[in-house]
């Protein structure tokens, strides 16, 4: 239902209008409120927002221009609808009128019932047109504006992904360049430690035979000489220790080298661990009985696995011949092995209550040659770990170590991938 303002201060005249609108309105009924001046007019606008004003130029109290600047300032730019109504066909009024925001104009006595019904309708929808036509305005400016905030957020997305690009292109021929050139130190270094494998094999191959010499001349010496100086004594048993330590260091360096000269001429087999345990206790037995050591063995988990046997064998003998030499000097030894999969691979543990090693200061150099941490606790070559290293390295493992001095060390060999059974 429309609600239509009458302001005319001829009462005559506002009965007409609504006369004819009744008679042209027909089924769609409108609401008519009247005022007889401009000020009331302007109240009864504030109170009921009419659809549209049918306005009188000539009042009483003011004129209908000064109604329509009222009217304007209280309503939203381009919302006002007001038909102006004027007693004179002066063209000069009606251009005033529209200039100033009326939406058309009549003459009085110069139009029927149908003319104002028409009038009236025609300003109504010209009026919720320019709204709809205002409101589309706003929300095509709204999605324009987001557009080209959007097209500059990818435009700014774009740079930022062209200058990324440029910085990957420069970092991977950065990479390429560091990699060709760590592939090159990698040849030169794989040269220099064959080079060195090899002189260290022949070296120990060729000292073998003038130590040997020099142990026959030894014990010819000892058993053909007569020494009355006890002092001479001392002297041959560390001539002895001396010669004894010679031989360990060179066949320990030739046992090592050989690991990297032959890679894979050895054959993995399905090795059962607790008889190649039996095997290392008995090869270790003179030692375990004179420190009175007590070794534990768990192999539940894991009581076999593929592995080379001569491998295996050196890994768990160099351990636990560790763990017997650098023993605590007041507990007896106990040494404890297990076996177990964690992270999908077979895992070596070896525990023992010995010395321990402080991992913070010598832990980056524990599996280097000739590294020795407890000089003073045993003979040794410092050769042990790191051909222990090698040999689980070899096979595609890695060693992980826990120890505290005073309290002891735990080696865990990764041996392998564990392989599910079907």
């Amino acid at each position: 239902m429309k609600k239509i303002l009458l302001i005319d201060d001829n009462e005559q005249d506002r009965m007409l209008y609504k006369r004819y609108l009744d008679k042209q309105a027909g089924q769609e009924r409108m609401t008519i409120y009247e005022a007889d001046s401009g000020e009331t007019g302007v109240e009864l606008f504030e109170t009921h927002r009419p659809d549209c004003v049918l306005l009188d130029y000539n009042l009483l109290d003011t004129d209908g221009l000064e109604v329509l600047a009222e009217l304007k300032q209280r309503t939203p730019l381009n919302t006002l609808c007001v038909v102006m109504i004027t007693g004179g066909g002066s063209e000069t009024l009606a251009v005033r009128a529209l200039s100033s925001g009326a939406l058309d104009y009549l003459v009085k006595q110069q139009f029927d019932p149908e003319l104002l019904y028409k009038t009236v309708i025609h300003a109504i929808e010209k009026n919720e047109w320019r709204q709809y036509q205002a409101q589309y305005h706003g929300q095509l400016q709204a999605v324009n504006q987001d557009l080209r905030d959007s097209l500059a957020e990818l435009t700014a997305a774009r740079q930022q992904v062209d200058d990324t690009n440029a910085q990957l292109l420069a970092a991977n021929e950065e990479v390429r360049l560091r990699n060709q050139e760590l592939a090159t130190a990698n040849q030169q270094l794989a040269r220099t430690n064959a080079d060195l494998d090899n002189f260290v094999y022949a070296a120990s191959h060729d000292l073998r035979q003038p130590v040997n010499n020099l142990r026959g001349l030894f014990d010819e010496l000892r058993r053909a000489a007569t020494f009355h100086d006890p002092e001479e004594g001392v002297l041959l048993r560390l001539i002895d220790e001396s010669l004894q330590n010679l031989t360990s260091t060179i066949t320990d360096l030739a046992a090592a080298v050989q690991v990297e000269r032959l890679p894979g001429t050895h054959v993995q087999e399905e090795l059962d661990l607790p008889s190649l345990m039996a095997d290392v206790l008995q090869t270790l037995r003179p030692q375990l009985l004179a420190e009175q050591a007590t070794v534990s063995t768990d192999f539940d988990a894991l009581p076999s696995l593929q592995y080379v046997r001569s491998n295996l064998r050196t890994i768990l003998l160099n351990l636990l011949a560790n763990a017997l030499k650098y023993h605590h000097p007041d507990r007896r030894p106990i040494i404890h092995l297990r076996t177990q999969v964690l992270h999908d691979a077979s895992v070596l543990e070896v525990r023992d209550n010995g010395l321990g090693i402080d991992l913070k200061r010598h832990g980056a150099e524990l599996f280097q040659l000739f590294r020795r941490f407890h000089p003073d606790a045993g003979e040794g070559t410092g050769l042990g770990l790191f051909l222990v290293n090698r040999l689980v390295q070899s096979h595609g493992g890695h060693i992980e170590v826990e120890s505290e001095v005073g309290q002891g060390t735990t080696f865990r060999i990764y041996l392998q991938k564990h392989e599910h059974p079907e």
